[in-house]
């Protein structure tokens, strides 16, 4: 064992020099430290305003068969899915020569749009609706929207509403900026009153807020870079600002909070109390952003751009959180000093200098009396909260549970309630002969016409439509088109099974010419590639988090066994948040105290983005934690001693940590966007039952029940790991 105790011992030795002498220089040269802060602040803010402007909410999956039939709708039909309007007119008159008169102001107005095509009108229900198709992508024809809406109004159509991807991406933008705002104001008026409970009246409250600022300012900067090149989604500056705020407060508070500790300490300098804070609570945070990291960073993974960009924004987050934290925090110690973290009048729940006789340590002492009742009862409830979960069905997205005070939910609502709710996002089915002017042979148009009648004949079909003439054939006659309206609205169950039963069964009943390709596209064919895509990716996602996760706490523990317990606690979370997401939003509970969305299925994103958060979130406590006890083990505690050690001087800064995250997180839920809203309360929840009930009771009874085996890590394995050993001890020292 004496060699790879060395060699660990000197590794350890060194990391802890680097740290130093790292924070040393900062401390040195903490003006210019903080000037380069204040540089990313402001550029941060430039990129900020105008990061919305190229962002999107585009659903593709490239290399799907929905993207194979987009492909030659845009360069054949001059069609994008996601580029089509569709615009709604009342009929105050229902004859044939007023509706005429109606759609030559439409196609009049519809040439303002560049690519514009005019193409499914229809009279029905007193209502007038038509398409119109652009070849534009979705970010292009959403900046068009206002031009139409004014060719229509200066075309004499004033009572014409516009809806389709576009106008709907166009109108929830400003809401999205409104919702991030409000959010934003809330979650810091909030934070501000747990920050005076939580460390006192004293200057180092305005420390998290200050390194909250630089984080979400320099990571706002990347994503703007990053946007010029890739596809990132219209949620990201409501995901990573209010995240990147808990998540840079949490980190801050925790280093404020042994910084106080430290500080207070007989003799020694500020400089050293913050070397020492560095070198304790520092390699912690660092050790827990990396946990985040890692669970954010398997969404690359997955091969659609929606959850690749979250997980590329995501990212940025907690990498950016450890370097001001690294960086701007200790230069901002040293300068407000010793008289910084002194409360004045108002003193904090953690100005006490002994924590064990605080709460948690009485939690944990009655944790520790009866393990294995608090392990059996703790299970029993999670598990009830997790019950609901088999209730759980997704949806690609929603274009029903969106803000109803703009113009595109106005116009959806009606046509949906005059037509059908499947218009506005038809089926688009591509028959692809092979060569030009082969749609023209009779095999080609017999095998078109027995497929549509096929495709009628299947419930839920609403309608059908094909031709001889645009937009249904390319100008080579060598591309047909078949549109197909469902009875039901984009995302619903009977639409994803629709396209289902399509591809699987109708298409291969029915006899077409040889070498005919046939591509199911349009809306509703792109969110079922969009949820098989993500989800037959996910277990891949939680292989590999898992996987991660175990090899760097298998390190930093110098254990066997605490990574697997880490990993099975974080799944435990997870679940309990997948419960709360259906107990709100498909049953209803506490909905219309919170204002959320009832809705019968969940945006298929949010689970896969909140087990990525989660996961690292989750992890990110363990390691606040589990350090701490094991710096009390490492100092002579017994497993229980230090197991009351670690709880009760990080219990307190880790719920405290927790309810920021919460409170930072209700500018989601609080929000108007559905998808937005079931992100806030899964991870709102989530993170508030894992920091109290998981860590506060689960964590500490499984650990007292180990007794020993916590610790255990064989030679064999720590001289790969070049660490030192745990052997396991007696069985009279275990506790």
């Amino acid at each position: 064992m004496g060699p790879a105790r060395t060699t660990a011992q000197t590794s350890n030795h060194y990391a802890a020099k680097v740290l130093e002498r790292w924070t040393r220089t900062v401390i040195k040269r903490r003006i210019l430290v903080i000037s380069c802060w204040v540089v990313v602040i402001i550029v941060g803010a430039f990129a900020g305003a105008r990061l919305p402007e190229l962002l999107t909410t585009s659903l593709t999956v490239p290399g799907t068969g929905s993207a194979n039939a987009n492909t030659i709708l845009i360069n054949n039909f001059h069609n994008n899915v996601e580029g089509t309007f569709t615009v709604v007119i009342p009929l105050h008159d229902t004859s044939n020569s007023a509706v005429s008169a109606l759609e030559r102001d439409l196609a009049r107005a519809a040439t303002s749009v560049p690519t514009a095509t005019v193409s499914q009108e229809r009279a029905v229900g007193g209502v007038l609706y038509a398409n119109i198709n652009t070849s534009m992508n979705l970010a292009h024809a959403a900046n068009a929207t206002e031009t139409l809406r004014h060719a229509l109004h200066d075309d004499g159509l004033s009572d014409a509403l516009v809806t389709g991807p576009p106008a709907l991406q166009h109108d929830i933008t400003p809401v999205l900026t409104s919702d991030l705002h409000r959010g934003e104001f809330l979650a810091v008026g909030l934070a501000l009153l747990l920050l005076l409970a939580v460390l006192g009246f004293c200057w180092a409250i305005f420390i998290p807020y200050i390194v909250a600022g630089a984080t979400t300012a320099g990571t706002l900067s990347i994503v703007y870079l990053l946007a010029h090149r890739f596809l990132m989604v219209l949620y990201v500056p409501n995901v990573i600002e209010l995240i990147g705020l808990a998540l840079a407060i949490d980190y801050s508070l925790l280093i404020v909070h042994r910084f106080r500790f430290e500080v207070g300490r007989e003799g020694g300098t500020v400089d050293d109390a913050i070397v020492r804070t560095m070198s304790s609570a520092g390699r912690t945070v660092v050790l827990s952003g990396f946990a985040v990291a890692i669970g954010l960073a398997t969404l690359l993974i997955v091969p659609v751009p929606f959850v690749r960009s979250l997980g590329a924004a995501g990212l940025v987050v907690p990498i950016l959180s450890l370097l001001s934290a690294l960086t701007l925090q200790p230069a901002l110690l040293s300068i407000i000093g010793r008289k910084g973290v002194h409360p004045v009048g108002i003193r904090g729940l953690m100005a006490r200098r002994d924590f064990s006789t605080g709460t948690w340590a009485r939690i944990a002492r009655g944790v520790i009396h009866r393990p294995l009742v608090v392990l059996l009862g703790t299970l029993v409830v999670l598990f009830a909260a997790t019950f609901s979960v088999f209730w759980l069905q997704l949806t690609p997205g929603s274009v029903t549970a969106v803000p109803q005070q703009i113009e595109a939910a106005h116009a959806l609502t009606l046509v949906s309630n005059k037509v059908g709710p499947g218009v506005i996002t038809p089926i688009q089915i591509v028959l692809d002969t092979g060569r030009a002017g082969g749609d023209t042979t009779k095999a080609s148009s017999l095998g078109r016409l027995d497929l549509a009648e096929a495709i009628l004949k299947t419930p839920n079909v609403f309608v059908v439509a094909i031709g001889h003439t645009k937009p249904f054939e390319d100008s080579s006659r060598r591309y047909e088109q078949i549109l197909v309206v469902s009875g039901e609205s984009f995302g619903s169950a009977v639409s994803q099974n629709l396209v289902r039963v399509i591809r699987h069964d109708v298409i291969p009943g029915v006899k077409l010419p040889a070498g005919t390709q046939v591509y199911v596209g349009g809306a509703p064919a792109q969110g079922v590639d969009f949820l098989n895509s993500v989800y037959g990716s996910f277990p891949w996602i939680v292989l590999l988090a898992l996987l991660l996760a175990y090899g760097v706490l298998l390190r930093a523990f110098r254990s066997l066994v605490l990574p697997l317990i880490a990993a099975l606690l974080d799944l435990i979370s997870v679940g309990v948040a997948y419960g709360f997401l259906v107990l709100v939003f498909r049953f209803g509970v506490g909905s219309s105290i919170l204002g959320t969305y009832h809705v019968s299925q969940i945006e298929g994103w949010v689970p896969v983005f909140l087990f990525a958060m989660l996961f690292g979130l989750s992890m990110d406590y363990e390691v606040f934690i589990v350090s701490r006890i094991r710096e009390a083990r490492l100092n002579g505690a017994s497993n229980d001693e230090a197991i009351v050690e670690g709880l009760s001087n990080t219990g307190g800064v880790v719920t405290s940590a927790a309810l920021i995250m919460v409170v930072a997180l209700s500018g989601l839920v609080f929000g108007h966007v559905a998808g937005l809203q079931e992100l806030g309360v899964g991870l709102a929840l989530g993170v508030l039952v894992d920091a109290t009930i998981i860590r506060g009771l689960l964590l500490p009874s499984i650990m007292s029940l180990l007794g020993r085996w916590n610790w255990w890590l064989p030679k064999s394995v720590a001289r790969l790991l070049r660490t030192t050993a745990s052997p396991l001890e007696s069985r009279e020292g275990r506790r």
